[in-house]
């Protein structure tokens, strides 16, 4: 006769027998496979854009240094610590994390602790019965086809995935905060150079006055000079408003309430555009962190596929206790009461009329969808790249163009103011070239910062400051710098 201990060994025996055989029924991950150019189109012409060298290929770190602001410098800084948008995605990826966490605790055994007591009796027979017991359970599903394993592989996919929107959140605001900055400086540049055009309109308003009451230039020459300087004062109010507009901008990116935030003014500002290694193509799909966050995306799904699949297969749980329980609490741990049991169960779906199978597929056709949308991103990023490679070349001709330009209207609006003080001029023609000489100035103060603009889309083109080393296959530390 077989022993009663023998048969509760054998099922153990072949239930890990099965769990060591391992049997995963999801479909092995591969990276989707995107090609990309040897080198990039617009770098030839895009001057102050030199190659990446071996030590910089990867990482830049706090790229807006290169701007050479230390105004610029202490509002990252800020930013990286109080911008809300940044803090909803650092919550975010604590909750992913956490959630790795969940699924990887379901590979292990659980183990609880229960315990109980009851006292009854029957107020017309005077006897009191009672009863108490302690039991101590376990239960274990065994990963037999790899489905827990696979959700701890999405899990942490998605938590990767997380990481890279963490990048990307701060890589966005650190990029507005710039742009917004550098708009708020020129802001300031202009407020200076329509001041000084103020100063030089109220001069040509006296002098168109004083011809006049001298009778030697008609009214229209005093009422143009009014109305020039009129203008610009009232640009100089329209002016002073996108700045205010641009400073309470800053004050939300860094955290802080507009009433709160105060940036001064600068007297003198002189745009700083940096050299920025440009690396080869293919190093894009390391540093992008939305290109991560998609590619992340597809393993999740590729792992969900495995997890639809394992339906298909029957579900094996163990399970096991030991208790003891009496109606006397001074018998409760004596060996005569102890009590266990040690159970295997398993299940099997026999028919479901096609529900696996159609969550198979549906698992199928979102690993196929994210597919597209990773190399739709891919393509997305090199379009962004080159557009900014094209904007750079473009701004720097235009800022040498419209300098030379400018240069030349100054001498026009001089020539023509002395040759009205002259009388050989109408002050039409005064008005006009003071006019251009002021368009002139201010397009050149807008170039600089566009070029500045275009140089911090170039590098959030170029994911600057980012690195994962899990994309590269080093283990699965995160960094997001």
């Amino acid at each position: 006769m077989t022993a009663p201990h023998s048969l509760l060994i054998k099922p153990v025996v072949l239930a890990l027998a099965m769990l060591l055989a391992g049997c995963a029924v999801g479909p092995t991950y591969e990276k989707p496979v995107m090609a990309s150019p040897d080198t990039w189109k617009e770098a030839a012409v895009a001057e102050g854009w030199v190659p990446a060298a071996p030590a910089d290929a990867m990482d830049r770190g706090e790229w807006w240094k290169l701007f050479g602001d230390e105004d610029l410098n202490a509002l990252a800084e800020r930013v990286q610590v109080s911008n809300q948008n940044i803090a909803a995605a650092v919550a975010s990826y604590d909750q992913a994390q956490a959630l790795v966490r969940e699924q990887r605790a379901g590979l292990f055994p659980t183990l609880g602790l229960s315990g109980n007591a009851r006292r009854s009796g029957d107020r017309t027979v005077p006897i009191v019965a009672g009863s108490a017991g302690v039991s101590l359970d376990a239960g274990w599903t065994p990963d037999i086809w790899g489905n827990l394993r696979a959700a701890v592989n999405s899990a942490q996919a998605q938590a990767q995935a997380s990481a890279a929107d963490l990048a990307a959140a701060r890589l966005s605001a650190i990029g507005l905060l710039a742009t917004s900055y550098f708009s708020l400086r020129e802001a300031d540049a202009e407020l200076i150079l329509l001041d000084d055009t103020i100063e030089g309109y109220q001069r040509s308003y006296t002098i168109a006055r004083n011809r006049y009451e001298a009778g030697i230039a008609p009214q229209s020459d005093v009422l143009q000079a009014q109305t020039q300087l009129v203008n610009a004062r009232a640009e100089r109010v329209a002016l002073k408003r996108t700045r205010d507009t641009l400073e309470h901008a800053i004050a939300v990116l860094v955290g802080a309430a507009p009433a709160q935030f105060q940036l001064a003014a600068l007297t003198a500002w002189k745009p700083v555009v940096p050299s920025v290694p440009l690396g080869i193509p293919s190093t894009l799909l390391q540093r992008r962190p939305d290109i991560a966050s998609a590619e992340r995306a597809v393993e999740a799904a590729n792992a969900q596929i495995g997890i639809a699949r394992s339906a298909y297969f029957p579900s094996l749980t163990i399970s096991a206790s030991a208790g003891t329980t009496s109606v006397r609490w001074q018998d409760l741990f004596s060996a005569p009461q102890l009590v266990w049991s040690f159970g295997l169960a398993a299940s099997q779906v026999l028919f479901d009329a096609g529900a696996i199978g159609a969550r198979v597929d549906a698992a199928k056709a979102a690993h196929e969808g994210s597919v597209a949308r990773y190399r739709q991103t891919v393509l997305t990023a090199f379009q962004n790249v080159e557009d900014q490679l094209t904007a750079t070349a473009s701004l720097a001709q235009q800022e040498a163009l419209r300098r030379e330009a400018s240069v030349a209207a100054d001498k026009t609006e001089q020539q023509f103011l002395n040759r009205y003080r002259a009388g050989q001029v109408s002050y039409t023609d005064v008005v006009t070239a003071q006019a251009s000489a002021l368009s002139a100035r201010r397009t050149v103060l807008q170039l600089q910062v566009s070029r500045q603009a275009a140089a911090v889309g170039l590098i959030q083109g170029l994911g600057g400051g980012w690195d994962a080393e899990w994309l590269r296959g080093d283990g699965e530390a995160v960094s997001t710098r």
